[in-house]
């Protein structure tokens, strides 16, 4: 590490556009000092209301290289713990931003409180760069009139307002996963999907068709998406998340790591009298879902 960086303190949670005013603005001031995001893994509500935990916007792998695309020198990822949680306000001061990210700026949201029980805030955090010898930095971070955060985009993303949350985020908001075996009912129909698995913690918007993306590997395909429980057909079954690869054949996806990405919410679930209906609709939807990538 350089001798004094700009450290940023954060959960950082889907790298949004309020985050990214953090990391412009330590970009504005830096002046060849390094750029060090500290970041907690897992989420501090793991440790404070396990009840309560939210879903995450990115996996920690996606937000470390989007804190880096957003000028990020070095990510510090923090595990959050309770020996962490319990550390005072003066403590994680003295040891974490001074000790061991030798802060000479620290640039920080507004509402930013730190230490066990949040006992510090950025009234303290200035009064304590007074002691230490760094500054601090506070912005608002705001998009428009209102204010940014994970929170607001996470509920965006349940409610299946892609369109939102992708203006919030500056990118659509995407799932990473595994491509897994589901029926295989869309191969005998002519629109064979890639059923993702392994996407526990991660926010699923709302039930319905997406147009979007489908990556696997190199490949990057237009995608119409599919999330809900395949109502027009018998039996029951948990809630499937799969991409249809437009004007795509013979792909064999399973087991590979794949990311969907949510560009526009079509239109809700819906359960068809007959397999014709559904073919016609399905027709329908892959056609607005090309229209609208291919803008």
């Amino acid at each position: 590490m350089s001798e004094t960086n700009v450290v940023l303190i954060g959960v950082f949670d889907g790298v949004h556009k309020g985050h990214q005013q953090l990391l412009n603005r330590a970009k504005e001031i830096a002046d060849g000092r390094a750029i060090v995001a500290l970041t907690f893994d897992p989420h501090p509500t793991t440790v404070f209301a396990p009840e309560k935990v939210p879903t995450s916007l990115t996996t920690l792998a996606d937000r470390v290289e989007l804190l880096k695309i957003h000028n990020a020198d070095q990510v510090a990822v923090m595990k959050f713990n309770e020996k962490f949680a319990a550390m005072s306000p003066e403590d994680f001061v003295a040891n974490v931003l001074v000790g061991q990210l030798h802060a000479s700026t620290v640039v920080v949201g507004k509402n930013f409180t730190y230490g066990h029980k949040a006992a510090g805030n950025v009234e303290s955090l200035i009064a304590e760069g007074r002691t230490h010898n760094f500054t601090v930095d506070v912005q608002e971070l705001k998009a428009d009139t209102e204010v940014i955060s994970s929170s607001r985009i996470r509920k965006l993303v349940i409610e299946g307002k892609v369109e939102e949350a992708r203006t919030l985020l500056s990118r659509p908001h995407r799932l990473d996963g595994v491509v897994v075996h589901g029926e295989k009912r869309g191969r005998e129909i002519g629109y064979p999907t890639a059923n993702l698995g392994n996407i526990e913690g991660q926010t699923i918007p709302a039930d319905g068709v997406y147009a979007g993306w489908l990556t696997v590997g190199i490949n990057f395909w237009p995608a119409a998406i599919s999330i809900g429980t395949n109502p027009t057909f018998a039996g029951e079954r948990a809630r499937q998340v799969e991409a249809y690869a437009l004007d795509q054949e013979g792909l064999e996806l399973y087991d590979k790591n794949a990311s969907i990405e949510f560009g526009w919410y079509l239109r809700p679930t819906l359960k068809f009298d007959s397999l014709e209906e559904l073919l016609v609709q399905m027709k329908k939807d892959c056609d607005k879902a090309r229209e609208l990538t291919e803008k």
